[in-house]
């Protein structure tokens, strides 16, 4: 009676059940902690994202003090998100990539646009009393001045661009060389905040400083708060898209042409001169006659007889163990008795013949062959 001792069934899912529980634990786990967090994104000032330059815990702070925080990707989700309100504080996060012509009809809509470092092509049409005056290093730097924000933020950690304005009712704060990186210009109808940096509204430097106090006060002012994160896939600007060939100078242009026709006329020239195929027979063909000839010729020459007739005993006892139907790996004393057993020949002489000692001269060398083909024929007779 015999014991199989190859794993069954039942042994496999008793030594596999335990890190099978521990792993779908940890799924199960992962998977829990994924659903609790509910829906995000990421991204730099992204609302939903966990990232420190996302914005996270600011969005979460407006909320919990009663803020409507509505986030749009578009111009027309802004625009419909400002609906149905008296007023409402309008963020735009990028406003380098707001359709042309856009933004003006969005900030006529807010009452307040608080624009995160805008280029000086966007003020020109947001707001032409503040002009761009160059970057600036991120520090923590004073208010100097009376916005009541800025006042009641304290320091803060603030940089990036700066701006200036010589407009009744502007007001400067956090200045670097007499400019401000946060530049708030305030009229009948609305207010409008240009503020040189995100970094106080992001995750990792919320809670610097007044940075916190800061965030809060600006986009908290409003019943409800449009979070707008402008992005290339907007419809309101495929109007703007151009195919790749209109980017194109009409000089290169004519200039490809131009190399075009170059290239197809020197194609042309080079056609001509090559001409049609011609066959031509190879030079010469060597016989294997005469290979042998002349590789024997060689060992002559070199006096190589021992080599030579090495080559003559592996080639012949290549050809025996074929007959004989013999592995290659055949050892000699196998081969010499399977061709003593064939030829009735003493296993004595067989593996002197094909093992002995190498060959003293040329003519020992040709008897040696001779007699290589003397055992072969006896084999192959038999």
């Amino acid at each position: 009676m015999t014991t199989s001792v190859s794993p069954d069934l039942r042994w496999i899912w008793r030594g596999t059940r335990v890190p099978l529980a521990i792993l779908a634990l940890i799924f199960l786990a992962g998977l829990a902690l994924v659903l609790s967090r509910g829906e995000q994104s990421v991204g730099a000032l992204e609302p939903g994202s966990y990232e420190p330059g996302g914005s996270h815990a600011l969005a979460k702070l407006l909320k919990d003090q009663g803020v409507d925080v509505r986030t749009a990707r578009t111009v027309d989700e802004a625009s419909q998100a400002m609906d149905g309100v008296d007023g409402a504080t309008l963020l735009v996060t990028g406003p380098d990539l707001v359709p042309a012509g856009r933004l003006a009809v969005l900030r006529d809509r807010a009452a307040h646009l608080v624009l995160v470092e805008p280029k000086p092509e966007i003020l020109r049409e947001a707001v032409p009393s503040v002009r761009f005056d160059g970057t600036a290093a991120v520090s923590v730097r004073d208010p100097g001045c009376t916005i009541g924000a800025a006042v009641a933020a304290g320091r803060v950690s603030l940089g990036g661009s700066k701006y200036r304005t010589s407009a009744e009712g502007a007001r400067q704060c956090y200045l670097d060389g007499g400019a401000g990186t946060l530049v708030q210009v305030s009229d009948a109808a609305r207010t409008i905040t240009v503020l040189g940096g995100s970094r106080p509204l992001t995750n990792n430097a919320l809670a610097d400083e007044g940075n916190a106090a800061l965030a809060l006060r600006l986009l908290g002012q409003h019943q409800r708060l449009v979070w707008y994160l402008p992005s290339t896939d907007d419809p309101a600007l495929a109007a703007d898209k151009r195919p790749f060939s209109e980017l194109i100078p009409d000089g290169w242009k004519y200039g490809a042409v131009q190399v075009g026709v170059a290239v197809l006329l020197l194609a042309l020239w080079r056609a001509r001169r090559l001409g049609p195929v011609v066959a031509e027979p190879l030079p010469i063909v060597v016989r294997a006659a005469e290979t042998a000839e002349g590789r024997a010729r060689l060992y002559r020459k070199a006096g190589a007889s021992a080599h030579a007739a090495e080559t003559l005993r592996e080639a012949s006892r290549a050809r025996l163990r074929t007959l004989l139907g013999l592995s290659r790996d055949t050892e000699a004393a196998a081969l010499v008795e399977s061709i003593s057993t064939r030829t009735g020949r003493a296993g004595a002489e067989i593996g002197g013949v094909l093992y002995g000692p190498p060959p003293a001269d040329d003519a020992a060398l040709v008897r040696l062959a001779e007699e290589l083909d003397l055992v072969e024929r006896e084999v192959g007779r038999s």
